[in-house]
């Protein structure tokens, strides 16, 4: 009887698997949720040209990595920072000679459109004093890759202290975004790509790109991939054709 059981619950489960499978032809890519629009856009052109669509999962670089140790099934790995890229490689989950520095970025503060004044970001700005009594919505500081750049801007810049304790953190640089959007906070820090596919919130100021690490997105195959268009998908991102498309976006290119 446990055993009709047992083979019940894997017929369910092969049922309920086979369908999404047979759909999900393509390589499987972690992204950075700041790539959500751009490498959706390069998905789509790849598979104009008569390849399957890669499948897109994203999310915080860090959640990603995290993912990838715990030995998810993924083709490549495309992060908003070197360092979780860095983490996924000192444990041997990249296949080696891979890894390519590929985009980069610029910081930004937003706030809801329609309001307030464009700041002057600079050394000791009064970001503090233009928050009011709301909170500051980046994302998590001490982990994801956009709120590492943001913490490192305003530490450099002598704000930190002034709002430390009124961060909104968020898992991912998207959901400190939506935020702002739904002006549950008057300011956030994101990406410029980010401000750029957002009409609902405006750029109120810019960080100096010495404030901060220079923000660069690696791309790299996964020493655990075995599909066939891994490596082609890859080579596309990278190809003329590819980083055009990335800079349409707003992200430069190396």
């Amino acid at each position: 009887m446990r055993r009709c059981f047992h083979l019940f619950v894997l017929l369910l489960i092969v049922v309920s698997v086979a369908p999404t499978s047979a759909r999900a032809k393509g390589p499987l890519v972690l992204a950075a949720a700041s790539l959500q629009e751009s490498l959706g856009a390069a998905a789509d052109a790849w598979s104009a040209m008569g390849h399957d669509r890669p499948v897109l999962s994203f999310a915080g670089s860090s959640a990603l990595a995290r993912q990838i140790a715990a030995g998810a099934p993924a083709d490549l790995f495309f992060s908003a920072d070197q360092d979780w890229m860095n983490v996924i490689a000192s444990q041997g989950l990249l296949r080696r000679g891979m890894q390519t520095g590929f985009l980069t970025n610029r910081l930004v503060l937003v706030a809801p459109a329609g309001t307030g004044r464009r700041i002057i970001i600079g050394r000791g700005f009064p970001l503090g004093r233009a928050l009011g009594k709301g909170r500051l919505a980046m994302a998590n500081p001490d982990s994801v890759p956009a709120g590492k750049y943001g913490k490192a801007a305003l530490t450099a810049l002598g704000v930190w202290p002034s709002v430390a304790r009124r961060i909104a953190a968020a898992e991912n640089v998207r959901a400190a975004l939506a935020m702002v959007e739904r002006r549950q906070a008057p300011y956030g820090i994101v990406y410029a790509t980010d401000a750029r596919a957002a009409p609902a919130v405006r750029i109120a100021g810019v960080f100096p790109a010495t404030s901060h690490p220079p923000i660069t997105y690696p791309l790299s195959i996964l020493a655990r991939s075995t599909h066939p268009d891994a490596d082609g998908f890859r080579r596309f991102l990278l190809s003329a054709r590819g980083k055009a498309i990335f800079r349409r976006y707003g992200f430069g290119v190396k």
